[in-house]
């Protein structure tokens, strides 16, 4: 039990927290504790290969995290109305965060895992490629505005001075919604408003989450088949190398 499966566990550990304080709507806390994972999640591969410290364990059980992570915030996400339907109606349903998109999400994860575990079990190589990574970076950005978007009582459009909606002037501090008032924000939505002097920092959040949602779930697709295209390459080289091998063994018969 070296410092890097350690820190793997504790992954798991804080990926719990996250759910739970999702599940709680404490979405301050859940982003805080998110980070704290993917920080860890940092270490523990810098720490293993600084200190030479890569073992069997950490190379099943890291992997693992990190989807444990992924997937099981995306699934808790999913779950929340306001991630799922735009309550202004300026975006359909289709548009936001859908359990189909989440399905795809996971059975992608699920179906590379597998892959990996078979070409590996057979002595290929199966490691990490670029746009798997770059998956991995839309997926962090999508779990990490997500709670900040909640965070601001999940309000993203914010009526100009002097602008006008449904007929009805509106003053810059409230917000479209049937009720006109400001969002329900936490501490972590209100220390923002009070640090930049706006609170139209939740439009940037919004459009910038929405857009790696989609971004994520095309990224997922296409490393899916560029990981199965790969995984079939590779089966097949081992199935034409133990042809050749039998074929030699039986000549030399």
């Amino acid at each position: 039990m070296n410092v890097p499966n350690t820190l793997t566990l504790l992954r798991i550990f804080f990926a719990v927290i996250v759910f739970a304080m999702i599940g709680l709507a404490r979405y301050d806390l859940a982003l805080f504790f998110f980070l704290l994972a993917s920080l860890s999640d940092f270490l523990d591969g810098w720490w293993a290969r600084r200190f030479k410290q890569v073992t069997v364990f950490g190379r099943i059980m890291d992997p693992f995290a990190d989807k444990f992570l992924i997937c099981g915030v995306f699934v808790c996400l999913v779950a929340i109305p306001e991630l799922s339907t735009d309550r202004h109606k300026i975006f359909a349903d289709w548009q936001m965060l859908q359990p189909w998109m989440v399905v795809v999400i996971v059975g992608r994860e699920l179906l590379v895992t597998s892959l990996r575990a078979f070409v590996e079990g057979a002595g290929g190589d199966f490691s990490a490629k670029w746009i798997g990574k770059l998956k991995m970076v839309f997926q962090c950005t999508v779990v990490t505005l997500a709670p900040l978007f909640l965070s601001g009582g999940a309000e993203w459009y914010v009526v100009a001075p002097g602008g006008q909606f449904g007929g009805q002037e509106m003053d810059v501090s409230q917000f479209r919604q049937d009720t006109a008032q400001p969002p329900q924000s936490n501490v972590l939505a209100a220390g923002l408003d009070w640090a930049l002097g706006t609170m139209t920092w939740r439009t940037t959040v919004f459009y910038t989450m929405l857009a790696s949602l989609w971004l994520t779930f095309g990224i997922t697709l296409l490393s899916g088949l560029d990981y199965c295209i790969h995984a079939t390459r590779m089966i097949r080289k081992q199935q034409e190398r133990a042809h050749e091998l039998e074929r030699g063994h039986e000549s030399r018969k």
